[in-house]
């Protein structure tokens, strides 16, 4: 089943509980922006992209990643299908332990897997 392509990308709509992550939130980014080996991806530009527990929208949203991040991609997992601004797919891309992004927002260059399967 398709989402929308809207279902799991934040909206610009503030709220108190947001503005009081914020210092929790540049700490997790900052760990993602990390100098480790691992080749990065963008995040299509012009989305904020949540970040979940499992890979479907059913889970929890750990974060929400800031425009313009480049993501590392450890390993994917199949999951929930998504429409996102490249394309529909099931994969769910691991980003950190227990995080995952919907590969449809990802700019890998491939409609398929560009890393090993999660276990």
């Amino acid at each position: 089943m398709a989402m929308d392509e809207h279902t799991d990308i934040a909206t610009d709509a503030t709220t108190d509980a947001t503005t009081d992550a914020a210092a929790d939130v540049s700490e997790d980014v900052a760990a993602l922006a990390g100098s480790d080996d691992v080749t990065r991806y963008p995040i299509a530009p012009g989305y904020r992209v949540n970040v979940r527990t499992g890979p479907g929208t059913k889970y929890g949203i750990v974060r929400t990643l800031p425009y313009g991040m480049k993501i590392p991609v450890y390993c994917q997992k199949p999951g929930e299908r998504v429409t996102g601004p490249y394309g529909t797919s099931n994969i769910w891309d691991n980003i950190a332990n227990g995080q995952f992004v919907a590969d449809a927002y990802v700019h890998t260059g491939s409609d398929g897997y560009i890393a090993p399967r999660c276990d």
